[in-house]
């Protein structure tokens, strides 16, 4: 269902490029239709990144007196000094800065985004993380679609500024790009619900507060305001052409982080957002259909997870019992999900790195490596799905950020990793031994000398969990 989805956002996104849009916006030429703009910038123990968003920021262009600046530091180490420091030099420019902060971390980042809206000045409200290098024009390309009086958001695109410095951040690229395209664009175009973000956004104050203000009761709280806030019929802007540079981890400890976070968010929000969905009277059954796909997507690793490990087993009973091959002939059918991401993937693929037979065989190494990890992934992410369905709560964990601008560099002194091995490390070891044997199981089963069938699916999953495995390992973090 996942998959038939996909395609159908991909018949969504083709159309939409076959026509244009003509959007009413402010004229910031003209003095009297500047709106005031808070840009809030919520940051925890930040130490290497702090002082290069500081100066960003401040290269933005917009009029002085319709803009100010929130930093809402939750740290807990030193920066708070370095970083009030740093606040106090800008403010000297003429800049409106100013360096807020709390007694506790109560709502985490939500929590401090809501106390920043209490004594914001805007009446629009662009958020962004420590990581993320907005351009000096994006505020004059953002804030005009808000002429609109029923647009509530403004998203733009993640850019990467690091996407080349590994296998990891290609990985993780590759697949931010297919939702930053594809996803935002295919749902967007036709009404349906989409995210903000958590930055590289901007908010219109109403909408935040009309929404019923920021959560912190799931790790996404970025989804669950979007959700809300488009069930009471605000409109999203989503802008694919405005891209916003910011870094990928790259280290397998901050992707795990990354990842867990992300993943069991989305299945609070599903559990969370799920019957005030499907009873809405606003939203068309199409578009609930996928929203419910959407908020149900990090739900996918549990499924390739119970496929994976049960997909060992089954190959000894289609080949021990003759009698049930024509079942297992007839479930090869799903495999037309795996072919309808390929060619949902390409589309995008293609439009960020160009056609032709070279990057079509590109293409095809870069999908079956990123199919590969994604899988090896399945394990960890399927744990904080669970979690998220269960209704465990845990702490919002921030992901490190590393400032890292060569292979050469050495992130491997950063204070904010982990000194010790994730537990599931072990169990995702063992895995790479499982898939191991199922390669060697398609040479011994059944009488015609062997079953291949599920060798590639085997190889991918071996595969993934040894990347995952052996990469968590060369880290030792």
């Amino acid at each position: 269902m996942y998959a038939l989805a996909q395609l159908n956002l991909l018949f969504n996104y083709l159309s939409s490029k076959k026509k244009r849009t003509i959007c009413e916006k402010f004229d910031l030429s003209k003095p009297n239709e500047i709106p005031y703009v808070t840009i809030q910038l919520p940051v925890f123990n930040e130490m290497y990144v702090m002082e290069r968003l500081l100066d960003n920021i401040a290269l933005l262009d917009y009029p002085k007196d319709k803009l100010e600046i929130q930093v809402l530091d939750d740290s807990t180490d030193e920066t708070v000094h370095s970083t009030k420091a740093h606040v106090e030099k800008l403010a000297a420019t003429g800049l409106d800065i100013k360096h807020i902060t709390r007694t506790n971390r109560v709502g985490f980042k939500a929590g401090a985004l809501k106390e920043g809206l209490e004594i914001a000045k805007g009446e629009y409200i662009a958020i962004f993380d420590a990581d993320f290098l907005p351009k000096s024009n994006w505020l004059k390309r953002t804030v005009p679609y808000f002429k609109d009086d029923e647009i509530g958001v403004v998203q733009t695109r993640w850019g990467h500024i690091n996407r080349s410095y590994s296998l990891l951040t290609r990985i993780q690229a590759f697949a931010l790009d297919a939702h930053f395209t594809l996803e935002q664009v295919g749902r967007n175009s036709k009404g349906h619900f989409i995210n903000f973000n958590g930055t590289a956004g901007i908010w219109r104050k109403e909408c935040i507060l009309d929404a019923g203000n920021w959560e912190g009761d799931t790790l996404t709280e970025d989804l669950d305001l979007s959700y809300r806030a488009q069930l009471k019929k605000w409109k999203f802007k989503y802008l694919e052409d405005v891209e916003t540079p910011a870094e990928l981890p790259i280290v397998i400890s901050a992707a795990r982080s990354q990842q867990f976070r992300w993943n069991k968010g989305g299945a609070e929000n599903f559990r969370k957002m799920l019957w005030r969905v499907v009873r809405s009277k606003n939203i068309s059954a199409k578009t609930k259909i996928h929203g419910l796909l959407h908020l149900l997507n990090s739900s996918m690793f549990l499924s390739i997870f119970i496929v994976a490990v049960l997909s060992i087993p089954m190959l000894y009973i289609k080949n021990e019992y003759a009698h049930l091959r024509d079942y297992f002939y007839v479930m090869s059918f799903f495999i037309m999900s795996t072919i309808i991401f390929f060619v949902c993937y390409w589309f995008m693929y293609r439009n960020i790195y160009g056609s032709g037979f070279k990057k079509f065989f590109g293409y095809i190494g870069m999908f079956f490596t990123f199919f590969s990890i994604a899988m090896g992934f399945s394990l960890h992410n399927s744990i904080a799905v669970i979690e998220g369905h269960v209704g465990k709560k845990s702490e919002f964990i921030r992901t490190p950020k590393f400032n890292i601008k060569s292979f050469k560099d050495n992130w491997k002194n950063n204070k904010y990793l982990k000194k010790s091995l994730s537990k599931n490390v072990v169990l995702e070891g063992i895995l790479m031994l499982y898939f191991a044997f199922g390669l060697y199981s398609a040479f011994i089963v059944g009488d015609q000398g062997g079953d291949f069938g599920l060798f590639p699916f085997h190889l991918m999953l071996c595969i993934g969990f040894g990347y995952v495995f052996f990469k968590s390992l060369g880290s030792k973090v």
